[in-house]
């Protein structure tokens, strides 16, 4: 069994207990639905004809055989995309356009070049094959040294670099280069007894959800369009959706269905807009479904990297100056997270003297989407490994150093921001004191690897309402998609406020018509943003309430309590109605009671976690096996310790896979060549072993129950971690992702000339 640890920080009645979820039962017998569940009378069918090629201009489209196929509704072309063709649209409008119907050129194998509505999904499938179009094949630039170098051909002919805030003349596939600085680097370096320079990498890898992208739409007469999908955010979508079908978005409703996993990857829009504009032409209700192939060839992974990162230290264990050149793959399009990866690299520690440089190049890949703490986890590997060399070189125990360095109340990041309150050191020192950590290996192979990671949170606007029951329970509405147990943490603040039982709230995730607006469910802000719009409500209901029973009473409102959802008369003992009394006579002495918040709070605090790993490598095959993993985590304070704890073990199972597995694989012509999951390996249960969680509650000051964001943090350290643990059993330190065994075998066997990409370990 694992150990899980909750180190609380202070007591609730119902924040901090773990109710059973409330949409459980239907999860589990079936009847929750999702987006392929969604079914209406005359429905059509969609599927979308994608390049076959990974760069190549696209001289003409002929669909009239297509047409003429029985069944067969409509053809829309990247010509029929209203944002791309809108003459004022804003060159992101256009771009986003062109990413999900290309008009003159395909940008990588997968891209969307044609869709159809057929009366089945089977005469859709066989009209794409009429459809016929005509290449120009040109050469693809599959890797940042590729698109990087002086005779790149360019995949945007009129995309100029911004340097450092600047637009520039300059065409080029760099679409930006940002750069951090804080202190004097060449000064900080001067002054280190001890400095570690290392290159490090990455292969594209997929958030692996299991569930495909789907999208229903209708687009009625009146001009009101209507679209079910699976969304990590329905006014995300609609936001999108707006510029892209050149409609207000008071003509727009989505209706978030429930969401087979998203991790990032389904905050983007791809299907939406083409059912939308096929449900135009056909005047029906069109639905279109991915495949898988489609999902990893055609939605947004994250970023392939090239990253060189340089630190040095005192031989006392300072760390003097750190510096980072990260190069993120972007794919078709501009906007890789590279410069949320440069804020992050170093924040885990107090340096005085940092520079980190970003830059985001087009690569004729899919565009990158967000997946989970998007650029923090490809940046720890790089940088936690250079924090292990430095500790490895000075002889001193990793935790120790990490404590020595670390990030604390007062310490800036490279990008400029002061930390508030953070647990970071907790998290260290919990780690240290774990069972695990104060047990020996014994194995001749094994090794155990030690890494931090950091993630922000944000805020953002959420919304919630509130809507009392005659029998004492309460309706609650809030805008935010349910991926992790959100519904049971938001519920569980209202109850708290009010008294209640978790049980006895009904919580509903509204559409863009039913609820004020509401930021998606990403960037760790659910359980801290949409809690607190669900606690601001409460407070409001708590305060009718009071006013109602003073009504009753015929007392002044001031002369009223609540305590343990029971109101009271302060002096008079015999004045007392429970919540659920009260609530039955709302109806008979002045109406029900309802209230609404929106909030857009700004006290989102930083999360931390510290993870370790115990592994033996295999040095017959370099089949790596987890032996022991903890990962400790400051969650400010666990509203449901449970879905937190499963969100620390989601996450580490998902760094496990992208450490030792997970990669897209690419032949020499850009086409994908494991675009399901038999190839494209994912771990399962028999790839891990029990994960330890300890759960450390360092209260943020910025919520009224001191919620920090849980999701993203959990998958920034794994990667490093378990390369940390590589090169302490191994004497190698891999230089790339994944560490396969492959991979790992043969660093093994070219032990001796340190082939390129990887190091031996000091």
């Amino acid at each position: 069994m694992a150990e899980n640890i909750v180190l609380s920080n202070s007591e609730y009645k119902v924040v901090g207990t773990r109710p059973i979820r409330h949409d459980g039962t239907d999860k589990v017998t079936g009847r929750a639905k999702y987006g392929t569940d969604f079914q209406t009378a005359g429905m059509y069918y969609g599927k979308v004809l994608r390049s076959p090629h990974a760069h190549a201009i696209i001289k003409s489209i002929d669909a009239s055989k297509a047409l003429a196929l029985p069944g067969v509704e409509a053809v829309i072309t990247g010509k029929d995309m209203p944002g791309a063709n809108n003459p004022d649209a804003s060159r992101g409008t256009q771009m986003a356009s062109d990413n999900l119907l290309a008009r003159t050129k395909v940008l990588y194998k997968g891209h969307p070049v044609a869709a159809v509505a057929a009366a089945n999904q089977h005469v859709a499938e066989a009209a794409l094959d009429l459809i016929k179009v005509e290449y120009e094949v040109l050469p693809a630039v599959m890797t940042v040294q590729q698109a990087m170098a002086k005779d790149a051909p360019l995949l945007h002919e009129n995309l100029t670099t911004t340097e450092l805030g600047e637009r520039t003349d300059k065409k080029s596939n760099v679409a930006t280069h940002v750069q951090f600085t804080q202190g004097d680097i060449e000064k900080g370096f001067a002054a280190a007894d001890v400095i570690v320079e290392l290159e490090f990498g990455n292969e594209t890898v997929h958030q692996g959800y299991i569930e495909p992208q789907t999208a229903s739409a209708i687009w009625n007469e009146n001009g009101e369009v209507t679209v079910w999908t699976s969304t990590q955010g329905a006014f995300t979508a609609r936001d999108a959706l707006a510029p892209l079908l050149d409609v207000p978005v008071s003509k727009i409703k989505v209706v978030p269905m429930e969401i087979g996993g998203g991790f990032g990857g389904k905050i983007p829009v791809y299907l939406e807009p083409l059912a939308a504009l096929l449900s135009k032409k056909t005047g029906r209700t069109v639905k279109m479904t991915m495949t898988r192939a489609e999902t990893f060839e055609s939605t947004g992974p994250t970023s392939g990297t090239t990253m060189k990162v340089k630190m040095g230290a005192t031989h006392a264990g300072k760390i003097t100056a750190a510096q980072a050149d990260l190069t993120f793959e972007a794919g078709g399009f501009p906007g890789s997270m590279v410069s949320a990866g440069a804020q992050c690299i170093f924040a885990p520690y107090d340096i005085e003297n940092m520079q980190a440089d970003g830059y985001d190049v087009l690569v004729n890949k899919p565009k990158v989407a967000p997946y989970r703490a998007p650029a923090a986890p490809n940046v720890a590997f790089a940088g936690e490994q250079v924090v292990d060399a430095l500790a490895l070189k000075l002889n001193i125990d990793p935790i120790e150093f990490r404590l020595m360095n670390a990030a604390k109340e007062g310490t800036r990041r490279v990008d400029g921001p002061i930390f508030p309150v953070i647990g970071h050191v907790e998290c260290l020192e919990a780690a240290k004191d774990s069972a695990q950590y104060k047990t020996e290996l014994k194995g001749s192979y094994q090794g155990r690897g030690v890494a931090s990671g950091f993630w922000f949170n944000i805020g953002f606007q959420s919304s919630c309402s509130i809507a009392v029951n005659a029998d004492g329970t309460i309706s609650l509405v809030e805008g935010s998609t349910d991926i992790g147990g959100t519904r049971a943490s938001i519920a569980m603040q209202a109850a708290e406020v009010l008294g209640i039982a978790a049980e006895d709230v009904h919580p509903t995730v509204g559409d863009t018509d039913s609820v004020g607006y509401t930021a998606m469910t990403g960037g760790s802000r659910t359980t801290f943003a949409t809690g607190w719009a669900a606690y601001e409500t409460a407070q409001d209901i708590k305060k009718q309430m009071i006013e109602r029973a003073a009504s009753i009473w015929d007392v002044s409102a001031d002369d009223v309590e609540m305590e343990d959802g029971v109101f009271k008369h302060k002096s008079d003992g015999d004045l007392k109605l429970t919540f659920k009394e009260l609530a039955g006579q709302l109806g008979g002495s002045g109406g029900g009671i309802s209230s609404q918040s929106t909030v857009d709070p700004k006290g989102a605090g930083g999360a931390f976690g510290t993870h370790v790993v115990d592994l033996e490598v295999d040095p017959e095959t370099g089949k790596v096996t987890i032996l022991d993993y903890t990962i400790v985590q400051d969650a400010g304070k666990a509203i449901h310790p449970s879905y937190v704890e499963g969100q620390m073990q989601g996450g580490v199972v998902q760094g496990i896979g992208w450490a030792l597995n997970e990669e897209y694989f690419y032949d020499g012509e850009g086409r994908m060549e494991n675009s399901s999951f038999l190839d494209y390996r994912m771990p399962t249960s028999l790839d891990t072993t029990m994960i330890n969680t300890i759960i450390v509650e360092v209260a943020n000051p910025g919520h009224p129950y001191g919620v920090r964001g849980v999701g993203e943090v959990p998958i920034v350290p794994p990667m490093a971690a378990i390369a940390n643990a590589i090169a302490r059993a191994t004497g190698l330190r891999m230089g790339r992702l994944p560490m396969s065994p492959g991979a790992i075998l043969e660093a093994l066997w070219a032990k001796d000339g340190e082939p390129t990409g990887i190091q031996a370990a000091d």
